[in-house]
């Protein structure tokens, strides 16, 4: 298994470096985080993170023990992320949205010695912590019995106390992969690569200020929405608004036009949900200066209607749980539709053929790689999956891309969802690209289905703009679309109406559920 801890090399803490860098600047009073109901300035979030980090040792916690975090997106999240990396211990957030059964679950196989649990969750995590050494509630966190006020803990420590010993290379925090083909797996990523991410992608590609105001949809116990509301934040000198309620499109299209965020970053579900209900602000109703996309790729029809509605560039790109952030993107001034843009200055990738052979040439699809200075530490307690993803230098993203003849990488699908049509792959989101920007189409998801020679070919799944419509006459204006614009053997054999497209939470297309959808012979 890759290394999960580093003896070597200077002294260094995420949290006392980036809450650090503010102090330095003079930004100790500016805000760093706003939830709507409460502001923490830098120096507000250096001196909470200290007591935190005072309070969970004199509880007798360890250097390396894990703290699970099931905290909704407030104040509290930062001071309770990155006191416990002050403290020398790991955080581990999770899902808000995890059932008790996957809270039990990620408490047992995270070992972890405290979970600190927002009020309005306690009553999902009870069972599944009834156990535990120590448990902390947010709020009213007093008057559950047993648990300890998240409030006075951090009233009780010293604002003073000194930050661990830690080292860069040594884990400093987890996060839980989304276990949508198994059991969720922890990722366990070093305390150097927060700033990393951050100095490459927010300042380095986004050029990202102390002026700007940041607003993420995804929420921070993602890896997307860490960097976007927490680690981006700290680097630049920014603000942070935060919003602890699920993205509902009206709610997002409300606080873009009423809070006025410079930079917001979503997942291309939202921007398309926002579309359909008519809540993304149009130019002029918005700060925004540019929009980020990631999570999935952004189709190239849906990026021209985000663009045009919002007047400002759209900026599509690719990241991972095992990356912690975007090593691939457009960038602002080289904005290419229905591509995910070029490496990441301090990233390295590569395209390999089934014989796991780099390819070079323009167009052709591989399985994509990459190398660079945030990739983690490993999976826990999963060596055989840890050495199949981390290979030396390069980790392997299980996506599948091609580059055209500039340069510009093309996200096909995940390798599992490629399909062989004739021997020759076909790109699910190829086929996607062109039926989406049918007018009489809302979503569309498509899928390997069996024909009746138990052959592989290309089926639509299409929700409908107006259900009124679906029907054979729209089926067959789809495909005869496919036809004209795609290679004859990419068409969708089949088109089903449906509802809605299985998703993640993430919101990336569950194609594996469509398969499934199929009858048995």
């Amino acid at each position: 298994m890759a290394s999960t801890d580093s003896t070597s090399g200077p002294l260094y803490n995420a949290a006392d470096d980036l809450i650090g860098r503010n102090l330095a600047a003079g930004r100790g009073n500016k805000a760093a985080f706003d939830d709507g109901r409460r502001v923490l300035s830098f120096s507000d979030l250096d001196r909470d993170t200290r007591r935190l980090a005072c309070a969970l040792s004199g509880l007798g916690l360890q250097h390396g023990d894990r703290v699970m975090l099931l905290l909704h997106d407030t104040v509290d999240f930062p001071v309770c992320f990155l006191g416990a990396l002050r403290g020398g211990f790991v955080p581990v957030p999770v899902n808000v949205r995890a059932t008790g059964a996957d809270i039990a679950y990620m408490l047992t196989d995270s070992g972890a010695r405290a979970l600190i649990c927002d009020a309005s969750l306690w009553l999902t995590a009870a069972p599944a912590a009834a156990d535990l050494e120590h448990r902390i509630v947010t709020g009213a966190g007093a008057a559950v019995p047993g648990a300890l006020s998240l409030d006075a803990l951090v009233a009780s420590g010293d604002p003073a106390f000194p930050t661990a010993a830690t080292r860069g290379g040594e884990v400093g925090f987890w996060l839980y992969t989304s276990g949508t083909t198994g059991r969720p797996k922890g990722v366990m990523h070093r305390h150097q690569s927060l700033a990393r991410t951050a100095d490459l992608f927010a300042i380095g590609t986004l050029g990202i200020g102390a002026d700007d105001v940041l607003f993420s949809a995804p929420k921070m116990f993602f890896a997307y929405g860490l960097g976007n509301s927490l680690t981006f934040a700290l680097a630049t000198g920014a603000t942070a608004l935060l919003d602890p309620e699920r993205p509902d499109p009206a709610r997002i299209g409300a606080l873009l036009s009423g809070r006025r965020p410079t930079v917001f970053f979503a997942v291309p579900t939202l921007y398309a949900m926002m579309l359909a209900q008519g809540v993304l602000p149009c130019a002029g109703a918005h700060a925004l200066r540019f929009c980020v996309s990631a999570g999935e790729a952004l189709p190239a029809a849906l990026h021209a209607r985000v663009g045009a509605r919002l007047g400002v560039e759209v900026l599509d790109g690719l990241g991972s749980t095992e990356m912690l952030q975007t090593f691939l993107s457009n960038r602002p001034g080289d904005v290419r539709p229905g591509t995910s843009g070029k490496p990441v200055a301090g990233y390295r990738l590569r395209l390999l053929d089934e014989q796991g052979q780099p390819i070079e040439d323009a167009d052709r699809i591989g399985t994509l790689e990459v190398a660079g200075p945030s990739s983690a530490a490993g999976y826990w307690g999963d060596e055989p999956r840890t050495r199949a993803t981390f290979r030396g230098a390069w980790t392997r993203t299980g996506d599948a891309y091609c580059r055209d003849g500039e340069g510009y990488y093309i996200h096909c699908g995940r390798i599992d969802d490629m399909m062989k049509v004739g021997g020759i792959y076909v790109s699910p989101q190829e086929v996607e690209t062109v039926l989406a920007a049918h007018p009489g189409v809302a979503e569309v998801a498509v899928a390997g289905w069996r024909d009746a020679d138990g052959l592989e070919k290309p089926k639509a799944f299409v929700v409908p703009a107006d259900p009124a419509a679906a029907g054979p006459a729209l089926a067959a204006e789809l495909q005869a679309m496919a036809r004209e614009q795609l290679s004859p053997y990419k068409y969708p054999r089949w088109v089903e109406f449906v509802q809605a497209i299985p998703r993640t939470v993430t919101g990336k297309v569950q194609r594996y559920r469509l398969r499934q959808a199929q009858p048995a012979e």
